[in-house]
């Protein structure tokens, strides 16, 4: 076991604090890597304050994370010291399911193995993992992604998560050339979505409470945006979409959203994992052979697709990078609403720490 120290909550009303935590020494399948890049997505703040109800604490969180190799195990074959990488959602799975042997590891019958917060299916201590806000992390050759050269390490990390759960519903899908697109929302994965949606070639309009957002929304190439609490906005824009993307981190009403697609266009939930907050109203529905779905992040190998996907088309996050010390600050301005960007922690500013209980210790954890 090697020692690196990290940021963990150790309860759910506890912040982050510096922690030292084991990784295994690497096998031969084994990349080491020195993390560079963080990014801090949504679900690192339902994760520790265990609003899924399946924490395992200690948690750290980190699940965008780009960084260099410092070493490899005798069989790693496309990796090497020195080159930079990123790491996702997962960090194994089964690889014998169907899913699996699909490429399609995040739906992994037996649970993949989450970067942080153990097996997705059935978190225990028996096999928690450690993310990202780490000095350094462990992970198998087969869940390593290559970084496109000329990529900003930065502006990589959030494709990891926040670029591939937009990416990947939009491949499914087919979204493409003539496909009319509306992207709920215009957070971290919001912003995502637009970029990667307009590259794709659809046409993409933005549906957002804040009216505030439309000049974001037109930079990042939206068409246009609806403010959803504007009932004549709303009207005017019935049966007008294909494919709407809901982004919202929390639980929500879709009903509202229905009647804005067109026969057989297809809603997709990607920000909530969590109840609706209202029945689906099958009735706004069934006339016109609308659908409801969901996605679920994305596998490994179209990890590595949206990552050159973004390099060819010079796709990037807009991000704003802070050290570590500001990552209680960073979770409160997620938690609060809608960011425009992803923060990013720059993990060198790890350096040196110390491991810290002084606020656990105050109430009592």
């Amino acid at each position: 076991m090697t020692k690196t120290i990290g940021y963990a909550a150790k309860h759910s009303v506890s912040a982050l604090r510096p922690m030292f935590i084991d990784r295994r020494e690497p096998g031969a399948s084994d990349v080491v890597i020195d993390v560079m890049f963080c990014g801090v997505c949504h679900s690192d703040v339902h994760q520790v304050k265990n609003e899924w109800k399946n924490t395992v604490y200690p948690c750290m969180p980190g699940h965008e994370i780009v960084g260099r190799v410092t070493a490899v195990g005798a069989s790693v074959k496309k990796f090497g010291a020195g080159d930079l990488v990123g790491v996702g959602c997962m960090v194994d799975s089964c690889r014998e399911c169907r899913s699996c042997k699909e490429g399609l590891e995040q739906y992994c019958e037996r649970g993949f193995l989450a970067t942080y917060n153990g097996n997705a299916r059935n978190p225990s201590e028996e096999n928690l993992t450690f993310g990202g806000y780490s000095e350094s992390i462990v992970v198998r050759e087969d869940f390593v992604l290559r970084i496109p050269s000329g990529m900003s390490l930065a502006s990589a990390a959030p494709l990891m998560c926040a670029g591939l759960t937009t990416f990947s519903p939009m491949r499914y899908w087919k979204v493409g050339p003539g496909t009319s697109l509306a992207v709920v929302g215009l957070g971290g994965l919001g912003h995502m979505a637009v970029k990667l949606a307009r590259a794709l070639g659809a046409d993409v309009t933005v549906i957002s409470t804040s009216p505030d957002k439309k000049e974001a929304a037109r930079i990042l190439g939206a068409k246009k945006l609806i403010v959803s609490t504007e009932k004549k906005e709303m009207e005017e824009a019935e049966s007008s979409f294909d494919f709407i993307l809901s982004t919202i981190p929390q639980p929500h009403d879709v009903n509202i959203y229905m009647p804005l697609l067109k026969r057989d266009g297809i809603l997709t939930i990607v920000g909530c994992i969590a109840p609706l907050t209202k029945p689906l109203d099958i009735s706004g529905m069934i006339m016109d052979r609308r659908v409801l779905a969901t996605s679920l992040i994305g596998g490994v190998a179209e990890t590595q697709e949206v990552l050159d996907f973004a390099a060819k088309n010079g796709i990037s996050a807009d991000v704003k990078v802070i050290p570590i010390d500001e990552v209680n600050d960073a979770f409160k301005t997620v938690d609060e609403g809608e960011v425009p960007y992803r923060f990013v922690i720059d993990m060198a500013s790890i350096k040196g720490k110390t491991e810290d209980d002084s606020l656990m210790a105050k109430v009592g954890l």
